[in-house]
């Protein structure tokens, strides 16, 4: 499943942030599946529902995250 994860789209239902272990929900395998979540680029905060691009997946439910859109 590694590579698969990179590029793939999710949803923060955790905040992602310094400091933090956040929560993502991603569609994988055909469902939806949470990971633990840090982000990709340091000091970036991630707020719920942003949607989020993995950067790096590190298993087994680890990924590493980047905001799709800035956020004001």
């Amino acid at each position: 499943m590694g590579e698969e994860m990179v590029g793939l789209s999710g949803r923060v239902t955790g905040t992602v942030g310094p400091g933090l272990v956040g929560e993502v929900m991603v569609r994988v395998r055909g469902g939806a599946e949470h990971f633990l979540a840090h982000p990709a680029v340091p000091n970036e905060r991630i707020t719920v529902g942003a949607v989020v691009t993995v950067i790096e997946y590190m298993p087994p439910r680890t990924v590493y995250v980047a905001a799709v859109y800035a956020t004001p």
